[in-house]
């Protein structure tokens, strides 16, 4: 039987080198799947308004949807992490980031909850963390800001844009973020931030040196119609979808994805 994996067994995996593969996944079974096939770490990602919603974008994805998915997948998950995504505007305030936490490790069953914003959500992650709520941060290209971003665009390319969000981890860590999601911001960046932090940095679009990585599930099936260059169609060449995510974690584990392609500079 496979040791269940805690946020020690993750910060040990950091330490020791060992690289961390996570994916989205939405429903009992496909945890399942994931989870018989080495997966670490599960997001129940509000990537779902997309990819089971046909929605543009994550914004109109409720609490309540991820509070049904997350119970979903935790039923399914056996002994992998489930990390649940904090929907747009459910942790306005540290108030209402306490209720709706509550709802997704509570009547859910996550394991840890990912908030996506800089240091001025230090107060929400401290609150939650001393209350018993791990914390997953989110930096770089968070989703949640796509109209303030005006799209989905890498960053962290200008010196001082680098700079802040450098900054802004070390002030969440301090805070009491147990890890880190970095997504689009240039490889050579990513580096230094998983090196200047203790917390294992989970990377998408951001280049082999994190501590692990992440993609949306149906872009690794190959099932999205533009999928993101962060991503890789793992389907190709295999017979089933249990061989594709196996594959995807032995070039996570031996470090040949994400390859240059994958990646920003």
């Amino acid at each position: 039987m496979k040791s269940t994996i805690t946020i020690e067994r993750l910060r040990v995996m950091k330490r020791e080198g060992e690289k961390i593969a996570s994916l989205t996944a939405y429903d009992a079974g496909f945890a399942r799947i994931l989870n018989q096939a080495g997966v670490e770490m599960l997001l129940v990602g509000d990537s779902l308004g997309m990819v089971l919603h046909g929605e543009q974008n994550t914004l109109r994805v409720t609490v309540d949807e991820m509070v049904y998915h997350t119970r979903q997948v935790a039923r399914g998950s056996g002994s992998s992490f489930v990390l649940a995504d904090m929907p747009f505007m459910s942790y306005a305030t540290p108030g209402q980031a306490m209720a709706n936490a509550g709802r997704l490790v509570g009547e859910g069953g996550a394991h840890m909850v990912k908030l996506e914003g800089a240091a001025w959500l230090c107060d929400t992650v401290e609150q939650l963390s001393t209350r018993g709520i791990p914390v997953c941060a989110h930096l770089g290209l968070t989703p949640q800001w796509v109209n303030k971003f005006s799209g989905y665009r890498v960053q962290g390319r200008t010196p001082e844009a680098a700079r802040v969000i450098l900054a802004d981890a070390r002030s969440l860590e301090s805070a009491g973020a147990e890890m880190l999601v970095l997504e689009s911001v240039p490889a050579a960046l990513a580096q230094q931030i998983t090196g200047a932090v203790t917390m294992p940095v989970i990377g998408i679009g951001a280049g082999l040196d994190c501590d692990g990585q992440v993609l949306v599930l149906h872009d690794l099936l190959g099932i999205t119609e533009h999928a993101p260059r962060a991503s890789r169609n793992f389907m190709e060449g295999v017979g089933d979808i249990r061989s594709a995510v196996q594959a995807y974690v032995r070039a996570v584990k031996e470090r040949t994805f994400p390859g240059p392609e994958n990646s920003f500079t």
